[in-house]
């Protein structure tokens, strides 16, 4: 193949639809440097796998030579992106905003090169935007051609509130590709609708408009709902490399080939390779251990990932618990004991005294590794005991009066 036909191949890989193709192969083949841009509003802290798969495509589009924009939408962040909401979402506010944009710069440089990576922002000229600039930019669209949008069409279809602000949404994040002067602009399906705009308003603008590769939402761990904190069907990238590991080993067979076409980064032949020897007899658990290493090796290290698959074997296939447990003391209140559901608690197993409850329900709580199912229990003070939540909570906990 020629230099160009493996970029195209690259760029291709795991990608949902390019708007459009022959236009993108015609900018690869002019030899210049490329704009990539990928916008991201900071609506929460933290990153997850599902946000990766966009990620790792302008990665690729940055191992090309080009200049990678990672747009930080502090401005459209206080707006709250439509995308596929069936109601007015709750706008952040500056301070929000600007925390969790803070900690979106440390995360994305787990995956992009910082040395090849401009991080900008939409405030640094929609701050500057007057009222007569933002009235000048709405006159570009019409109400039936926001309309079109199916998130948009369905509510009003439904009669469920529409603010006028979330119209403008899609009209800034386009002019974002104008202010960047973009090539080609990366996203999720969900965003085809704000990514043409984009086009659309750089031409009004006089700029040749920009390519957009649309990749694929990433299904959650559920593996039928698209990942998201909200749905706690995610792999957090800042979570610990335990936890990474046996969120990842606890994904469906099917779900794992999902995972390595868009998460992984060895070469679609080795995909394959590993796929057919599964087919022929070969056990799919092996592959899922070397996926779920790769993934803790790349936001962690390789002495992480060895370390998180040996206790996942010494806990899980040897049916042991980890030596590193956190270990406490507790008090018991009144000299009474202790209520079960408090101290899992109080020891950080669980978020709350009925979630607690829920879990002893559901089978899930185990003291030295014996199951408790009375909700009721109260722990007496004494020896130090183990307390287990989950398959992957642990607590050495102390109890005196």
């Amino acid at each position: 193949m020629t230099t160009h036909d493996d970029a195209m191949a690259l760029i291709h890989r795991g990608a949902y639809e390019i708007i459009q193709d022959d236009e993108l192969r015609d900018k690869l083949q002019s030899g210049r440097t490329l704009k990539i841009k990928l916008g991201m509003d900071p609506t929460a802290p933290n990153l997850h796998l599902g946000h990766t798969v966009v990620l790792n495509k302008l990665r690729h589009f940055q191992e090309l030579g080009h200049e990678v924009l990672f747009l930080i939408g502090d401005f459209t962040g206080m707006i709250g992106d439509p995308s596929g909401k069936s109601e007015t979402r709750p706008p952040l506010t500056r301070e929000e905003v600007l925390a969790n944009a803070e900690t979106y710069q440390t995360q994305v440089y787990k995956i992009l090169d910082p040395e090849k990576t401009k991080i900008v922002f939409n405030s640094h000229w929609m701050d500057s935007f007057s009222s007569a600039d933002l009235i000048r930019l709405a006159s570009t669209y019409t109400v039936a051609r926001m309309l079109e949008r199916d998130d948009f069409h369905k509510r009003f279809s439904q009669h469920h509130s529409i603010a006028i602000h979330e119209f403008l949404y899609p009209l800034i994040m386009g002019y974002d590709s104008v202010a960047l002067k973009a090539d080609v602009e990366l996203g999720g399906t969900d965003q085809k609708f704000n990514l043409i705009v984009g086009r659309e308003l750089q031409r009004h603008f006089g700029q040749a408009p920009q390519s957009i590769v649309m990749m694929p939402l990433l299904e959650g761990l559920d593996g039928v709902k698209k990942m998201s904190k909200s749905l706690n069907n995610y792999v957090g990238i800042s979570e610990d490399p335990v936890t990474i590991f046996g969120k990842l080993m606890s994904v469906n067979d099917d779900l794992m080939w999902r995972y390595y076409d868009l998460l992984s980064f060895i070469p679609t032949k080795e995909i394959q390779a590993r796929r057919a020897a599964v087919e022929q007899g070969a056990n799919p658990r092996d592959f899922k251990v070397a996926l779920a290493k790769e993934i803790v090796a790349r936001f962690h290290d390789k002495a992480a990932a060895d370390h998180a698959e040996h206790d996942f074997v010494q806990r899980f296939s040897k049916n042991r618990m980890p030596d590193d447990m956190p270990e406490l003391t507790l008090t018991a209140p009144s000299g009474e004991g202790y209520p079960i559901a408090n101290l899992l608690k109080d020891a950080s197993l669980v978020s709350s005294t009925s979630e607690a409850m829920r879990m002893i329900k559901q089978g899930a709580v185990k003291i030295n590794g014996e199951r408790v199912s009375d909700k009721g229990l109260v722990i007496e003070a004494g020896e130090t005991q183990i307390f287990q939540v989950g398959k992957r909570h642990f607590a050495r906990v102390k109890l005196i009066n």
